[in-house]
C-alpha cells in the first residue's frame, strides 16, 4: 500500500482507522518538512556575509562574484584557497573578508588587481593581510598582490595609501600568467589605460573585465593615465579576443562570462553591443567636429542620447556631457594605448 501500513493490521483495521493512520503519517511527515525547512532557512541565515550590502552571486562551479564593495569583484575556489579579483574599497574590507569566508574557509592566496583605482585597490592591504601567501605557510606574509608593474608607480604617487598595500609580485609586458585551483589565470594588458588589466579564468570561463567594461555607465576615459575613446575601443577589442560567444546549438553551454566593474554578468554578444555604442557615439562626434561644430554645440545635440537612459548622468563626476566632452577633445590627437 502507499500508506506503507503493513498488509496484516488493515486486515484489522476499519476504514476509519485505516484513513487515521494515513493521516497521522502524512502530519508526521508534513512536520518533518517543516523542521527540515526551517532547519534550512537557519542555515540560509548563517551563509549570509556579514556585511548585507555585499551580495554573491554564483557564476560558475568554483567562480563567484560579490557585489557592493567598489568594483566588481571575481572569487575562484580551488584546492588551493582563495583568488580575488579587485580588493574593493578599504571601509568594505572587513566586510568583504567575511563575505569570502562564508564561500571558502580556505585562506586567500591572492589578490589580482585589474587597475590602480580606488574601488580596486582600496582594500588591498587588510585582505591580503588576512590570507597566506602559497610560497611561505603557514607564518608567513599575507596574500599575494598581482598587478600590471604601472600599478606600484600609481600607488606610490597616491598621498597616504599605505605600502603593505602595493603589489608584491607584477607583469610588465603585455600578460601574465598563474596557475591555481587547477586553472591557468591569464592577466593582459587593457590597452584603454596603462595601469587597467584583464583577467582571464580559463577553464572556469570568466573573464573579469575591469574598467573597460562597465554596463551602468558610460566607459571612464582617464586621459591622465593614456586612456583615449580609440584605446577603449581597442580594449573592448582585445576583451572580444578572450571571450566565445555563446553557442545557439549546445544548451548546457552558455559561452564565456564577462564580469564588467559594475552591473551584471554579460557574454560576448553584449560586449560587442557596448563595442559598437562607443563606434557609434565616437563617429557621430568625429563628423559633427569635422563640420566645425563648437564642444556646446556637440553637446546641445546629443550625440549618445540613444543611449542615455541605460548608460548617462546627469550628476556625480563622470556625467554624460564629460563624457562627450572627453572624446571631443581627444578626437585627433588622442594618443591611442
Amino acid at each position: 500500500m502507499g500508506s506503507g501500513v503493513g498488509r496484516e493490521k488493515l486486515r484489522g483495521n476499519t476504514v476509519t482507522q485505516v484513513t487515521r493512520a494515513i493521516v497521522q503519517r502524512c502530519v508526521a511527515a508534513a512536520l518533518g518538512v517543516l523542521v527540515l525547512v526551517g532547519l534550512g532557512a537557519a542555515a540560509a541565515g548563517a551563509a549570509e556575509p556579514e556585511n548585507a550590502d555585499l551580495d554573491v552571486v554564483k557564476v560558475r562551479q568554483n567562480f563567484y562574484m560579490i557585489v557592493g564593495d567598489g568594483e566588481n569583484i571575481g572569487v575562484q575556489v580551488g584546492n588551493d584557497g582563495v583568488v580575488l579579483t579587485n580588493a574593493g574599497t578599504q571601509a568594505g574590507a572587513q566586510g568583504l573578508i567575511a563575505a569570502v569566508r562564508k564561500i571558502s574557509p580556505l585562506p586567500i592566496r591572492y589578490v589580482i588587481d585589474t587597475s590602480a583605482d580606488a574601488d580596486v585597490v582600496g582594500g588591498n592591504a587588510p585582505v591580503a593581510a588576512a590570507g597566506v601567501t602559497l610560497f611561505n605557510p603557514p607564518k608567513g606574509p599575507g596574500a599575494e598582490i598581482y598587478a600590471r608593474a604601472n600599478v606600484i608607480e600609481r600607488l606610490a604617487n597616491t598621498d597616504g595609501y599605505p605600502t603593505k598595500g602595493w603589489p608584491t609580485d607584477t607583469y610588465i609586458e603585455n600578460s601574465g600568467t598563474l596557475y591555481l585551483n587547477d586553472e591557468p589565470v591569464i592577466v593582459s594588458h587593457a590597452p584603454a589605460a596603462d595601469s587597467d588589466s584583464f583577467v582571464l579564468f580559463r577553464r572556469s570561463d570568466v573573464v573579469m573585465a575591469g574598467d573597460v567594461l562597465d554596463m551602468e555607465h558610460f566607459p571612464y576615459i582617464n586621459v591622465a593615465d593614456g586612456g583615449s575613446i580609440d584605446g577603449e575601443i581597442a580594449a573592448l577589442n582585445e576583451l572580444l579576443q578572450l571571450a566565445v560567444p555563446p553557442s545557439p546549438l549546445i544548451y548546457e553551454y552558455n559561452g564565456t562570462y564577462v564580469v564588467p566593474s559594475h552591473g551584471r554578468v554579460v557574454d560576448q554578444w553584449e560586449v560587442v553591443d557596448y563595442r559598437d555604442m562607443l563606434v557609434i557615439i565616437r563617429d557621430t562626434i568625429a563628423d559633427m567636429k569635422r563640420r566645425h561644430m563648437s564642444l556646446e554645440q556637440v553637446q546641445a545635440a546629443d550625440p549618445a542620447k540613444a543611449y542615455e537612459p541605460r548608460y548617462g548622468s546627469t550628476s556625480g563626476a563622470w556625467t554624460t556631457n564629460s563624457f562627450v566632452q572627453t572624446i571631443y577633445n581627444g578626437l585627433g590627437s588622442a594618443k591611442k594605448k
